[in-house]
């Protein structure tokens, strides 16, 4: 498939359509889904599909469709398009929805999550070490790009080689990346990992440069940018949808709108890779289910007295442990219950006669 090579498309993906295609199906990859249907990119045009018969069909990936998604597509005998499969996804970005009720996909099939973060505002820590779990989570690698060095070198922002120290500290074993999108300083270092085959997410808080990222990289204005208030250094959205952009230098970016809220999903090894630092000092703990709060022995509260690990860097592993513990067991309900409602609807079909499949 040439023409879906510029969107990813690979070996291993034609072995995962090959296993679930039919005569009549298409491949493709979702550019962007709205309430019109989905956007997406077949080998030779970019259609809109309606996504009709997804949950029936075998072999799709559960949920809804989402943008970086590969899918099978069938032309309708009226010129339209229907998604009728999901392939197996890779890679997923995805986070509790405001409800905190259920996993909203935020992308997929992605191999690089860019964190990014404006260096004309303090840093959030602690929504970093957030936003890395969720990233690490979703199997992809994560890296955190600090934007607009030239307002902190300027003197609108903080000193950038302590702003550097302090955030590689709370993020072991991921690249830091600093980066001007006006002067293009640090641009090389984002290209250097944005080539063909590559897909890339941006994510990060509305102000924090991810459009004007965007433009920089294609080499002209396609996405719409703002600056940010003075007043509190927060910006406004200007990104409306997740949508995936082939980039000249070939690869794909998906940008997205500035997240507020970041509900963890529970699930994966996203906690210990992004607190491996203290994973480690954990292995030295006399006893192996340590919480590490006043137990003897504790190679982490050792670290704790001696300097070595920040206070608040523990208090936010815990916390983080904790509201993952609670999600977990409010995952074990909601499925309990959904397996409650199908047991019912089950008996209710066998008592009115009807053939239980």
């Amino acid at each position: 498939m040439p023409g879906l090579t510029a969107y990813g498309w690979t070996q291993a993906l034609s072995d995962d359509f090959a296993a679930i295609a039919k005569a009549d199906h298409q491949p493709a990859r979702v550019l962007r889904v709205d309430r019109g249907g989905v956007l997406a990119a077949t080998a030779s045009s970019v259609i809109r599909c309606h996504p009709g018969r997804v949950a029936t069909h075998p072999g799709s990936a559960p949920g809804p469709p989402a943008t970086g998604d590969w899918i099978a597509v069938v032309p309708e005998p009226d010129g339209s398009w229907v998604l009728d499969a999901i392939l197996p996804r890779r890679s997923v970005i995805a986070r509790l929805t405001a409800l905190g009720d259920e996993r909203q996909i935020l992308a997929s099939n992605v191999d690089f999550v860019f964190v990014l973060h404006g260096l004309d505002r303090t840093p959030k820590l602690r929504r970093l070490e957030r936003t890395l779990v969720m990233a690490w989570d979703s199997g992809a690698t994560p890296v955190i790009v600090l934007t607009k060095t030239d307002l902190a070198a300027g003197g609108g922002g903080p000193a950038i080689d302590a702003v550097v120290a302090d955030v590689k500290a709370i993020a072991p074993g991921v690249d830091v990346v600093a980066v001007s999108n006006k002067t293009g300083q640090g641009i090389d270092a984002i290209e250097r990992r944005v080539g063909p085959g590559a897909t890339v997410v941006l994510i990060g808080e509305s102000g924090a440069g991810k459009s004007s990222l965007v433009n920089r990289l294609l080499g002209e204005e396609r996405q719409i940018t703002a600056e940010t208030r003075e007043s509190d250094a927060k910006g406004r959205h200007t990104t409306t949808s997740r949508e995936l952009i082939p980039l000249p230098m070939g690869g794909v970016l998906i940008d997205t709108p500035g997240l507020r809220g970041l509900g963890l999903w529970e699930g994966g090894d996203g906690i210990a890779l992004a607190f491996s630092d203290i994973e480690e000092l954990a292995t030295a703990c006399k006893f192996r289910d340590c919480g590490h709060h006043s137990e003897p022995g504790c190679g982490v509260l050792a670290a704790l007295a001696s300097g070595d690990l920040n206070e608040a860097r523990l208090a936010s592993y815990q916390k983080l442990q904790k509201e993952l513990a609670s999600e977990s067991l409010r995952a074990d309900v909601r499925a309990r219950r959904a397996s409650e409602r199908s047991d019912g609807r089950r008996y209710k079909r066998l008592k009115d006669g009807e053939a239980e499949w």
